[in-house]
Formats: structure tokens, sequence, C-alpha cells
């Protein structure tokens, strides 16, 4: 694909994994403003100059002179208009703005008839098309390939100067519409920068360093304004185009919207409650949010939108970007009541975030409630104001400098250039609060269901217990292994090693649908947060009721709401919920079942049947629907309640409903964090998970655990509420209620049908199952029944859990799920290592490639076959130099299992990896040094020595197994050497928090790049190690272009010392998909040739290694392989420290049963028979060398994959 076609003006498809939905920015912003308003060239010039000293804020193409973007906002410079010779009427009685326009001229005329027909319905005139003069010849190749016609519109006609700037604003979106659903071929280059009475915007594909040049209008000394906002774009998970430059209309954005996806999704359903006399019937401006834009743009929209709608421009980001206003907050009651209250009627826009606006008078700036993303201000004497993302922007003296200071965390400073004076938070905000008396209306409307009591007795158990756990799919490992330690500990179980069962779409056992999504999780470009230090702003409070209409008018209705302190309901919160009696709110219950003798066709029924009910129950005023599964059988089986909620959620926005109900579900399915993540994820309100009460008061009953029910209770949904923090805060997400309906999942084995029929669409980088699976391989009762007599206890015999399968998902079990490592596996694998017998290896080898069912991706990946002479293959010695052992930390494993891999892969001319935890100096200088020295964020063990004494540094963004978690260490493995080599006391936990803490933005990873290159006088290659998530594209591409010259791409299945286990088995997609992606996206952009790729996620065997190369690796990672090697059983306990083996632990008695030598010995000997066997494999493909092979797809063949994985992996079917 050649790079014009990705750098472009038109909206972006779906390529591979990309997806425009990702798309955001990290960048640098800027604004100069004089703060009385009056108008310079100079002031012009400076911001010029402020965008030009933010150059290494942007980025740029693979021919350096392709600009990500850049642009600049200046107020209307009426003289200089009129010295082009437009005769314009006085400021304010005319619109103007810049246009991006198709090259094509029959095109263009087709869009400006459109443009002029709009302008003339609203009584106007098209007065001049002034041709806006540019400087092509600086641009990159790809900038020029695809620069629009640049044009500046003139509008005259309007009789009152006040209403101009809405008019012109229903005429652009009515333009946008008209020219977005036409068939003019080239219409989606057509861009409108700005259209207004007072601002105009010139931005462009270009580099900080080109806008000047560019646009020579920019450099003409009668150009003036009275302010300036200026922004520089890092595109990271977005191609570059010329109409996602910044600024927009009002504001210019550094940082990322995590929201984005849930503030889209609501925005779009709460179009059918918007009305506002300001504007007129809005639906000729729907949609508000712009399709096919960048998370900045649609801020800017919604922003628009509300100033345009009558709000000020303070309320409306106050309103849109909220400070935090829980109880640790110290802000006024009254400003606390203005911030809930507006956070029944929008959810925030979350960053990191700095923002800078303006509408032409006033100007300001702000951040996020996390403020993660700097800004700093300063005041002159001669009353200028500059803010900017950085300090020295701008050079003054110190006697210059009346005032200055950053930025603070949701708060606004803000300029009237009108007034001449500056407005601090504290001001502004008190007015906004005191505008309306949103304490009382709050008081007077809202129920806090914590506060409500009830006198009627709910039962915790429920009646055939025994079936209904059969129904629901439970098994003993979720009773085990998940509810009973939340239960017990109040927090989520944790496991150790990877994750090695099949996805579920490849699994031969029934799954629930839950199974088929995967977390989203930010890193390096969209960073996340951590919910314990960033406690302040975290929030579960959670408002379920109806938004009534009109809502952009205050009204003490909006307050009628339920306020929930978490969305997790006990069985008694959902009877009072259901039996509130007070005016306005009115509650449903709808099955969420199906007749099983139908099939396929049942269940298709009883979905379309429940949206039908939960529409014909809003259009009677319910505002609480209550979907639930209580009363399922054999006969009537439970619709999963995944796919029920996201129909009915998705249903009710099509049909304009949704926000005027909250949707609570009532299901025996839910049980651990990550179902409650998704429910709430695809639209739900509130859930109560019914069944897990259940097992809690059945394993209270059987005195499995020592608690009474009261505290088994509390325990279970604080376990399941740290983990909602937890999941949110890695997408960057402070507050549930922006979490809620932001589907921020990836499906893994869904059919696009079922997709497109239920989930709104989500994507599905493996196809699968549809309805017809869904019935086929439903869950049912060992002992069915359809109806029992309500005579029967309610209570389960004490044998219920006993009678439930093992699924052997956490631990292998001969009869339950495969795994990949299993111990005819391992026990092979290690008698080969031992004895050093190629003939034993090629037993393991046909063990691992020649399994009956498939486990991984790449088992349905086959070699094309053409043979030559296996002495024209390049050397073992020369092939093993492409591993790499696994960075494992020492205090994780133990000093001799430690110093056995880097023995070995010394001995090799290999590269093993020190992990996070340091290395003792004595070891720099022999065969016991680790070669690759990683540094995580800078954490535990880092110097200078160290860092010199290795042939590579490694930044550790993040692992596969365990994204956005950082190591823990037990005090219990803090001894000795390992407390004197990570610099910390004994006993004590080594808590290396995630590296967002010290890396925000692609700028942050950058810098650090730099100053690890700098610290070793740039002799080491500086490698960048990341997880593989769904937009791994983007990332690698921002890392290729910050400066690393290698990165690491860590799969989901690989191993961990120890994880949560729902991270551990709920995040990231498979490693071939994502290097496939990202190799292919380097490509694109022709920078794949300045980094090495290397891929590490559970490799274990030659062909794994041969496949990987083939999809684009320049090397591999190898680690549970190398410890299974050295005699680990993979036991998966490495968490406790008892490890029998002597590698997982610290404990004398149990290390001394490693020896090295002997372990590193077995290590050679593995990698001596793989690399033997990569040889006969690249022989009998007809490849040479590794080299040759490295991103040869055509080398490789698709058995039984569909289009769209075949597509992803860019390979052919077999036979092809």
């Amino acid at each position: 694909m050649k790079n014009s076609l990705l750098f472009n003006n038109k909206p972006k498809e779906k390529i591979g994994l990309y997806d425009p939905t990702y798309e955001h920015d990290a960048c640098g912003v800027g604004m100069i403003v004089n703060i009385h308003g009056n108008k310079s060239h100079e002031l012009v010039e400076s911001a010029l100059k402020v965008l030009e000293n933010m150059r290494h804020r942007g980025a740029e193409g693979a021919d350096n002179k392709t600009g990500d973007g850049a642009g600049i906002m200046l107020q209307i410079p009426h003289e200089f208009i009129l010295l082009q010779g437009i005769p314009v009427p006085e400021k304010g009685r005319y619109g103007t703005g810049i246009l991006f326009l198709p090259k094509d001229k029959n095109d263009q005329e087709a869009i400006l008839s459109i443009i002029i027909e709009e302008i003339e319905k609203e009584g106007l005139t098209l007065m001049h098309l002034r041709n806006v003069s540019t400087c092509p010849e600086i641009l990159g190749e790809a900038a020029l390939a695809a620069e629009p016609d640049i044009k500046q519109i003139f509008i005259t006609g309007f009789t009152d100067s006040q209403i101009a700037e809405r008019k012109l604003y229903i005429i652009r979106k009515r333009i946008e519409n008209r020219i977005r659903r036409s068939d003019i071929p080239t219409r989606s280059d057509f861009y409108v920068c700005s259209l207004s009475t007072k601002n105009i915007v010139y931005k462009g594909m270009l580099s900080s360093m080109q806008l000047r040049g560019y646009f020579p209008d920019l450099t003409n000394s009668y150009f003036t304004s009275g302010l300036a906002l200026v922004h520089s774009r890092f595109s990271t998970n977005t191609f570059p185009t010329w109409g996602l430059a910044q600024p927009f209309r009002l504001l210019a954005h550094n940082g990322e919207i995590n929201t984005i996806r849930g503030n889209r999704s609501w925005m779009e359903a709460r179009e059918s409650v918007l009305s506002t006399p300001a504007l007129g019937n809005i639906r000729e401006i729907r949609p508000i949010v712009q399709p096919g834009m960048s998370d900045s743009a649609s801020l800017d929209n919604v922003l628009e939108f509300l100033v345009m709608s009558g709000m000020s421009l303070p309320h409306a980001m106050a309103m849109l970007v909220p400070e935090s206003f829980n109880e640790k907050n110290p802000i006024s009651e009254d400003l606390k009541a203005f911030y809930e209250y507006h956070s029944i009627l929008m959810e925030p826009w979350d960053g990191p975030a700095a923002l800078l606006f303006s509408d032409g008078r006033y100007a300001g700036g702000m951040l996020d409630r996390n403020g993660l993303r700097p800004a700093r201000y300063l005041i002159t004497q001669n009353d200028t104001m500059v803010v900017a993302s950085e300090v020295g922007v701008m050079d003054f003296e110190p006697g210059d400098i009346k005032e200055k200071g950053r930025l603070q965390p949701g708060k606004i400073l803000l300029v009237d250039t009108q007034e001449g004076r500056i407005y601090y938070d504290d001001e502004l905000k008190r007015q906004l609060a005191e505008a309306k008396p949103y304490r009382a209306w709050l008081a007077s409307n809202r129920i806090e269901l914590d506060e409500l009591k009830s006198g009627r007795k709910v039962a915790h158990s429920v009646p055939h217990y025994d079936d209904m756990l059969h129904i629901f799919g439970y098994t003993r490992e979720d009773i085990e292994k998940i509810i009973q330690p939340m239960a017990e500990n109040g927090a989520e179980p944790v496991s150790a090693m990877g994750n090695d069962t099949p996805l579920a779409v490849l699994s031969d056992r029934p799954q629930l649908l839950f199974n088929y999504f995967r977390q989203q999780f930010a890193q390096v470009t969209n960073p996340p947060i951590d919910p314990i230090r960033e406690e302040l702003v975290m929030s579960l409070t959670e408002y379920i009721g109806a938004v009534g209409m009109n809502i952009l008018t205050p009204d003490a209705e909006h307050c009628k709401m339920v306020r929930l302190n978490h969305p997790i309901l006990t069985n008694t919160q959902l009877d009072l919920l259901c039996n509130i009696r007070y005016k306005g709110f009115k509650t449903v219950k709808l099955p969420m079942l199906y007749d099983t003798s139908k099939g396929r066709n049942g269940l298709q029924e009883a979905i379309a049947s429940l949206c039908k009910q939960a529409e014909e129950s809003v259009n009677e005023g319910v505002n609480y629907i209550v979907l639930t599964d209580r009363e399922a059988n054999d006969t009537h089986a439970p619709i999963p309640s995944l796919l029920a909620v996201s129909a009915v959620h998705h249903y009710l926005i099509s049909v304009g409903k949704r926000v005027q109900t909250a949707l609570i579900v009532e299901s025996g399915e839910i049980r651990e964090v990550m179902h409650a993540a998704l429910l709430l994820g695809f639209g739900a309100s509130a859930l109560n998970p019914y069944m897990a009460f259940a097992v809690l008061d059945q394993l209270v009953a059987d005195k499995d655990i020592q608690l009474d029910y009261a505290t088994a209770e509390k325990n279970y949904i604080k376990a399941v509420c740290k983990g909602l923090f937890k999941i949110m805060s890695k997408m960057g997400i402070s507050t549930i209620r922006s979490y809620r309906g932001a589907k921020i999942f990836e499906a893994v084995g869904l059919s696009q049908e079922l997709s497109n029929a239920y989930f709104g669409g989500l994507k599905s980088c493996i196809g699968g199952i549809g309805l017809e699976e869904i019935v086929k391989f439903r869950f049912r009762s060992a002992h069915p029944h359809t109806e029992k007599p309500d005579i029967e206890s309610a209570d389960s015999t004490k044998s219920g859990k006993e009678l439930l399968p093992n699924a052997g998902i956490y631990a292998f079990r001969k009869d339950g799920e495969k795994h990949a490592w299993n111990p005819e596996t391992i026990a092979t694998l290690q008698l080969a290592t031992r004895t050093g017998s190629y003939k034993k290896f090629k037993e393991f080898t046909q063990l691992v490639d020649e399994k009956e069912q498939p486990i991984f991706l790449r088992d349905f990946l086959d070699f094309r076959r053409n043979p030559i002479d296996i002495n024209r293959v390049e050397p073992v010695e020369s092939i093993v130099r492409r591993f790499v052992t696994g960075a494992m930390s020492f205090g994780a494993i133990s000093q001799e299992a430690h110093e056995a891999i880097a023995i070995a892969m010394n001995r090799l001319h290999g590269r093993s990896n020190t992990g996070e935890g340091g290395e003792d100096s004595s070891r720099f200088g022999n065969e016991t040094r680790s070669a690759i020295k990683q540094v995580a964020s800078g954490r535990f063990g880092v110097h200078e020595e160290y860092l010199n004494a290795g042939a590579a540094i490694e930044i550790k963004m993040g692992q596969g197994a365990k994204p956005g978690i950082g190591g823990h260490l037990p005090g219990t493995k803090i001894v000795g050497d390992v407390s004197r080599t990570r610099m910390i006391p004994e006993g004590s936990d080594a808590i290396s928090p995630a590296p967002h803490h010290d890396i925000y933005s692609i700028e942050d990873l950058r810098q650090l790049v730099f100053s690890v290159k700098e610290a070793t006088e740039y002799k080491k290659p500086v490698i960048v190690k990341v997880a593989a998530v769904h937009n791994i594209a983007a990332i690698a591409s921002g890392i290729a272009r910050s400066g690393a010259d290698i990165i690491v791409i860590d799969g989901f299945r690989g191993g961990t010392g120890a994880a949560p286990t729902r991270i551990r088995d709920n995040v990231g997609i498979p490693i071939e998909l994502a290097l496939a992606a990202v190799d292919q996206r380097l490509r694109d952009e022709g920078i794949r040739n300045n980094v090495s790729l290397v891929v590490g996620g559970s490799i274990r065997s030659a062909s794994d290694v041969v496949k990987a190369v083939a999809l684009g690796a320049d090397a591999c990672y190898v680690a549970t392989a190398a410890l299974l090697a050295m005699g680990c059983h993979l036991c998966r306990t490495c968490q406790t420290g008892k490890c029998n083996w002597g590698i997982a632990t610290q404990r004398p008695e149990l290390v001394k049963r490693l020896n090295p030598n002997e372990g590193s010995a077995r290590l050679v000997n593995l990698m001596h028979a793989w690399n033997h066997e990569i040889k006969e494999l690249m022989g009998g493909m007809g490849i040479n060398s590794i080299e040759v092979l490295r991103g040869n797809r055509l080398m490789l063949r698709g058995i039984g994959m569909t289009e769209k994985e075949l597509e992803i992996l860019g390979i052919f079917h077999a036979g092809e």
C-alpha cells in the first residue's frame, strides 16, 4: 500500500487491525492572548514561534517532511481582508472560514453548489470565494499527494450579529451532512476548518516548522490578532490527515480522550432528548458528533453544540470535563451539587488532556480531573498571557513576568478580551454553582438507595440450587478459584504462569458468551492510570433512571434518579429498587429466557420480543427495566445476559428510547469481575449476581469459609468493585459513568453477523459463533426439570459443589480443558533436554505441532514446501542469535535460575534479559551477565554501571500476561542478595508501579529513550516492550518514531510470576494478529527498517518461531520453555515462593535443588535442538536464511481460516 493512500484527508476505513475509532493524539498546545484584546501582528508572530519551539512534540512521516499536523486559530484579521480587495462589511457582520476542497473541478463545483444552496436557505449570500495562497513545494511527498484545494469563503447578509454564529453553525452542519450523504466521488476530501464571525483556523498536514511557510497570509504584517491557539500533532493512534490537524473550531487538545467510545455512543443516544430554542429543530444538524474524526474533534463537536445552544464556554467545559467531586476533594457543597447535577445529564469526557479553547472573545485553558497532561501559564507586565504544554516556548526576562503558575486538575483559567480581565477558577465555578439551586433540586428529588430501609426479608439462596448451578455453567473452579477467594480476601484471585488453554472459539467445551471478549488496554499512546494513586478521582457512583427531555434546560425534574455508590446490587437492594413507590419511579421485570425446543429461531424470537417489550415499557413510562433469568430451567434456557443487555441497549438507541430508562441485569451467569465489566460496558446500569450470592450462602452454610454471610457478601462486592476500578483505569477511565456503554472490548471469536445484529457491529478479529452455536453449546442441567413444586426446599444439599465438573482451566486435568503445556509435553521436553537426544526432541515437536485440537491461532498455519539442500541453509550458530530469553527478574526467580539462563545464552551467543529486578554487579564481567538490562521505568536496581554493563537496554511498558500491572514481589522473596540488588530493605514488598506512573504519553517515552541513549553514550540499542493489544499497530508506529531501536511485542499467552487471574485471562489479542498488523503498518509508513521486531508469548516449538519470523519478527523471546527445560513442572504457584524445583523461590533449602551449570546445559540443549529443527524447516520451505524468511508471508498458508483472519495475517488459503 502506498503512503499516499494512508496519508490523506479521507475518513479512514478499517485496515487489518487498524480501526478509526481508536484515534487519539499526543501533541503540543500553546496559547497567546492579549488580555485587553489588542490586536497585533507581533502576537501572531509570537504564536508561530511558540509552535516552532514545540516541534519535538510533533511527528513526521518516513520522508521527514510530512508532518502529522500543525495549525493556528486566530481572530479574523479584518484589515488584512480589506487589503485583499474584498469589500466585507464591518466586523461581526460577515462570516468567513477556510475550506478544504477536492482538486477535481467537477466535484468541487458540485460541493460549492450545495454550499451556496444552504447559505441562501438562510437568506444569506456567498459574497466571495478567495483562493488561499500556499507554498506546496515545502510539503513532503505524502502530504503533497493528499493536499486539498484550499479556499476562503465569505458570507454576508446578517441582520443580527448576535445570532450570526449560530446561523453559520447550522449552515455548516447542514452542508457537512448533505455532502457526506451525497454520491460525489471525492466528498471525503471536503472539510470546513472554520466558519465564524470571530475566529479563523489555518492548519494542515504540516510540521510545526512548515505552517508559517505554507500559508504566506500568516507572515503578512497586516495580519493581526489579539489571541492565538497553536497545536503541533503527534498522531499516535491514527493516520495523519489534513482534516485531523488542530486546532478545531473551538479548542486545541494535547492528550487523549480515553472515554471517547462511551462519549460518542451516549451522545448518539442522547440526541433523542436534545432540543434547544436557540438552534430550532436539531434533526437537521444531527449527528452532533461528526463520524470518522479523532477524539479531539468529537469533543470539539460537542463543545460547539453546547455553546451554540446558549451555554457559556466555561459552563460547557465544566460539564464536559468536570473535576472530581467525591468526598475526598475539598470543594464547596454547592459546586459538588453543580457537578453531580450535570453528571446525571452527561458522563465525563476524561483525559489525560490539556485543553485550550477560545470563541474569539474568551480564551482559556484547563486540565482534566487527573491533571496528567501538564500546562503552564505566565502573565507579562504588558498584559499578555502565554499558556503552553511546557515551559520555554517563549523567552522572557524575569522582570517582564508578573505572574506564573500551572493549570490545576479540573480547574479553568479564562481571559475575557472584551472586558480585559482574567477569571480564575474559584470565581468562575462559584458563579456556575450559584446560578441554579442545584443542592435543593438534588435533595428533594434524588433517592439514595443505601439509605432506604425495607422490612421485607429477602433470601440469599435460590430454589433448585444444584440445577441452577449447571444451567449457568458453574464449575468447581469457579467456586473454589474465583468466588471463594473473593469472599475470603475481598480481592481478586492471583494466578502464575500463562494461560495456555484454547481461545473460547477453539475450545470443544461449552463456553459462557463472556469468554469471547477481551478487555482493551491503553498503553504508551493513551496511557492508563493507577486506581490506588489516583484514588481522589476514581468513582463507581452511578445515577440510574430516565433522563428527561430538554436536558439543556436546567430543571429539578432531571434529578429524579436513584444514586448508587457502586453498580453491584444485593438481593435486598434490587428488591427495594423494584418496590420504590415514589412518583416518577416505575419498574418492570422482563424475562431473559427462550424456548429451547425452538432452537436458534426460538432464541432469535425471544431477543426480538425482549427488545420490543423494553420499547413498550419505555412508552408506558417505565424508567427501570430489570432483565432477569431467575426463572430459567431446562426448557426455558437463559438468554446469555451479555447478549440480552447489548441487544436491548442497541435497539433502544436505534429507536431513540435508551436514555429514558435504566437497564438492570439480574443474572445467574455473573460471578467474576470480567462479567460485570462486560455487562456494564455494553449498557447495563446496575447488576445483581444472585447466583454468586447463592454460592456464598452455601459456602457459609457448609463452613467452607469461616465468615458469616454478610461479611462474605461485603468482601465479594468489594473485590468486584476493586476489579472494576482496575479495569477502568487500564483504559485511563476514572468514572463508571464514562465506562458504561463504552464497549471497550475486543471480540475474539464472534461471527460478524452476530456482532452486527446485537453488539453494535463490534469488530471481531477472529470469526466464530452465531446464535446457532449459542443454542447448540448451551449449558444444561444435570437433572432436567421443568416445573417443580413450590414446597421444595430452597436449600440445596451439601453435595452441590462436589457434583460440578472441574473444568481444568487453572490447572491441567485429564478430563478437563486442553492445555498447550501438559504433563506429556513437559515430560518429553525435559527428557530430551536432559539427555540431549534430538530423537526425543522430535517426539516433543510431534506432540506440540500435531496435536488433535488447535489451541493457538498459529496452529491453523502451515508452510509452503519447496525443499532445498539443507547445507545451503545458514548455520545453526547464526540462527541461535535470533533467540532471547524472556525478562524474568532476580527475586521472582532464584539467583541459580537467573544465572543458569544467562550462562546458557552467553555460551550460545544469544541474549538473556535481567527483568526489572536489576543484576548484581559481580556478574557484569563474566558469563553470568544478562546481556539485556531491563529498566521498566527506572525502578529497582537501576544505576549507570548497570546500564553500561548491558548490550542493550529494555524499557518495559507492558507485559503480555499482565498489561498495565507492575511487578509485585512479596516480602518473603526480598532476602539477602535480592534486597541488596534491588536496593530495598529485606522483607519489604517490592511493588513496581506500572510504567505509566512515569510515562504518560508518547512524548514521555521519547524522552526516556533519549535519556537512556544519553546515559549509555549512544552505544546501546534501546528496546521498548509492549503488550499485544487491539491498537498495537498504531502504538508500534509511535514507538518507532520515538527513537527506539527494537520493539518487543509480548503476547497474552505469555508467562508471569504472578498476575490477577482476570488480567491474565482476559486482556490482549493473539500474538499472530498483533505481529502481522505491526509489521504491515510499519511497512505502509515506510519505517519498517527503522526498528527490529521481537515477539514473545508461549513460543513452544521451532515451527512457532518460523511462523513468527514469516509474519515479520526479527527474533523471538522464549521464557516458559526455558524454565521447563531447567526443571519447572508448571505447578502455577510461583507467587507462593514454594517452588520445589528451585526456580521461583528464594528458600535456601529449595534453591539448592537447581544447579546452574546443569540448568544451563539443558537450556543449551533446547536451543541447539530448536535451531537445528528451524534449519530443517527452512530447508523444506526452500529458504536459505532467516533474513529471507523475515516477513515473507508467501511461505505461510492458512488452513480453515476466515477471509478476515487471512487479510490481517496477509497470507493465502492452503492450496493457493
